[in-house]
């Protein structure tokens, strides 16, 4: 099994409850882990083998764009999207927003989905 890890993927993206947050837009960023039952990458050293770092990218930034008022929903679609385009056996998405207005100084709020999070049926 392998584990590949995207950290502090930046964004500038147009999420938020407010409207002005949805049109000013606001710095966000994104950690992504995926477990992949095989590594053939492992043994060939190729490309073709390995889950492409850009390929996960590019589906992060897809869903990036579309606005969200909710962490909640934009975590969620990366984590549906990556499923569907990788299949693999756990995967973790946390979504974070730099500098919320929430009344007061904080760094940042996330929300953190995994593949347990997707309801079946």
């Amino acid at each position: 099994m392998a584990t590949i890890c995207l950290h502090d993927v930046k964004f500038f993206a147009h999420h938020g409850c407010f409207e002005e947050e949805r049109l000013i837009g606001t710095h966000f960023s994104v950690d992504v882990t995926l477990e992949i039952d095989d590594c053939p990458a492992m043994y060939s050293d190729n490309l073709d083998d390995a889950i492409d770092y850009a390929a996960v990218y590019q589906v992060i930034a897809k869903e990036m764009e579309k606005p969200s008022r909710l962490l909640e929903h934009v975590a969620g679609r990366i984590l549906q999207s990556l499923m569907a385009a990788y299949a693999p056996v756990a995967c973790k998405v946390t979504v974070s927003k730099w500098a919320p207005p929430l009344g007061g100084e904080v760094a940042r709020a996330s929300v953190t989905l995994t593949e347990k999070d997707i309801r079946h049926g």
